[in-house]
């Protein structure tokens, strides 16, 4: 049992593969039909917030717009609208799974940090999962460089120029968020936000390397000394992790509105990240069950596992409501504007809806009775489900803020997630080849053998 290593088979990279080829034909699909492609990419359209019911009163309205107006104006530093689509889909694509990896190390870490027994015969797929980790900061980094200017608005140097046509007051006063040092005139690069960018991903990185070099060396040495090793390193990563995790939710997507802001985002971007990630884990070791690996699991551990997700797809919602709640009932206008702006547009105002009913409905009914999380026919239906709904929300949180009303989901947006897919699949799963599917001297692994719930 202890000496299982999965075999990643040509039958699944040929499936793999011919999955990513429908991935790019539906891609190009949706570049040649773009509605209206060769005519609108420089119209934005402004949002009335005068006919909603978010706003408090139309005497406020003015100061609730001024900078969402500004941010209106950048249609004539903008690509056309089909080149700001392709943009925006690949940063959702990049922040969703650079997720995934991020996650798959902070599993294995809060399992360490817990002395958990149960997860002792799973862990290796995370650890997988985390490979996928320096692919997503050369990812990010890279391809900032490419939409920068088209999916961070705050990237335009003329908004920060007083007396300009374009200043923008309430921008400026943020400069130093991005840039540094601070300057009248920033540079072109805004050094402070590629620094996080480039320090976060390599720090997580060190620890995914420290982390795994301890978890391989116990499969050869034994004992408690690597366990104790890797349980230090959790701890220190956790710590760095609850403060750069926030700061990137407020840099990679928080930011794209960059007027608004919320005090619970970072704790919003992780609840989403977190529950899809325990998803894809949970997904991962049924079919591995299903092919006949994972033989030391069981009921117990597909049960608590079930429990996770369960637990933390209400977690997700009760962040989503709070912010939601308080918004609107503060109906302050600078804040109510984020929401305005993805329920008065009809192409948006379906997902903002369907969010809710594949990340809470679905799973709360679904998942509800003890004997549903306990059965792996039910975790590769609700698993899925969460998936797919949680690139919907990652979606919701990115495009409006970069195409305004002229967003919408097709062909292009369901050809990109295949693509990135496929890719992070074909990475997590010849990584998970590479080692022993099961710790065989992981000091707890006696308690996972005999875990009943």
């Amino acid at each position: 049992m202890t000496e299982e290593k999965y075999i990643f088979q040509a039958a699944t990279k040929k499936k793999l593969v011919i999955v990513g080829i429908v991935g790019i034909l539906l891609f190009v699909a949706g570049i040649v039909l773009f509605p209206g492609a060769e005519h609108h990419g420089e119209e934005h359209a402004l949002i009335s917030v005068e006919n909603t019911d978010l706003v408090a009163s139309s005497d406020e309205t003015p100061a609730a717009t001024e900078g969402h107006d500004a941010h209106a104006e950048e249609a004539h530093h903008g690509s056309s609208t089909l080149v700001k689509n392709i943009y925006s889909n690949l940063w959702v694509n990049n922040v969703y799974f650079a997720g995934l990896a991020i996650i798959g190390l902070f599993f294995i870490a809060i399992q360490y940090a817990a002395q958990a027994g149960w997860s002792a015969g799973i862990k290796r797929v995370p650890l997988a999962m985390a490979t996928w980790l320096p692919i997503a900061g050369v990812l990010m980094l890279v391809s900032w460089f490419v939409v920068g200017h088209d999916v961070f608005h705050w990237t335009h140097l003329d908004l920060f120029k007083e007396g300009s046509d374009t200043f923008d007051k309430i921008i400026n006063a943020k400069k130093g968020m991005w840039y540094w040092p601070l300057t009248d005139n920033p540079s072109a690069i805004p050094v402070f936000f590629i620094g996080r960018m480039v320090l976060f991903f390599g720090v997580w990185y060190l620890f995914f390397v420290w982390i795994k070099k301890q978890m391989l060396a116990e499969d050869l040495n034994g004992g408690v000394v690597h366990w104790k090793k890797a349980r230090t390193l959790s701890a220190v990563f956790l710590v760095f992790f609850g403060y750069s995790s926030s700061i990137a939710a407020w840099d990679w997507v928080m930011s794209i509105d960059t007027h608004w802001f919320s005090t619970m985002f970072g704790w919003y971007v992780f609840a989403s990240w977190w529950v899809t990630g325990l998803s894809v884990i949970a997904l991962i070791v049924v079919m591995l069950k299903e092919a006949g690996y994972m033989k030391i699991v069981n009921s117990n551990h597909i049960h608590d596992l079930g429990k996770f997700i369960f637990g933390f797809s209400i977690f997700w919602t009760y962040i989503w409501f709070s912010q939601f709640m308080l918004i609107y009932y503060a109906n302050i206008p600078e804040e109510t504007v984020y929401f305005i702006e993805r329920l008065s547009s009809s192409n948006y105002v379906w997902i903002f809806f369907l969010n809710l009913i594949l990340n809470f409905l679905l799973p709360f009914l679904l998942l509800m009775t003890r004997d549903a999380k306990r059965h792996m026919s039910m975790i590769k239906v609700v698993t899925p489900i969460i998936i797919v709904g949680h690139w919907f929300d990652f979606y919701l949180m990115v495009t409006p803020g970069v195409m305004q009303n002229k967003g919408g989901f097709g062909l292009m947006e369901i050809g990109m997630f295949l693509i990135f897919a496929v890719v992070f699949l074909f990475v997590t799963l010849s990584n998970l080849a590479k080692v022993p599917l099961i710790a065989k001297n992981h000091p707890m692994l006696e308690e996972s053998l005999d875990h009943h719930i």
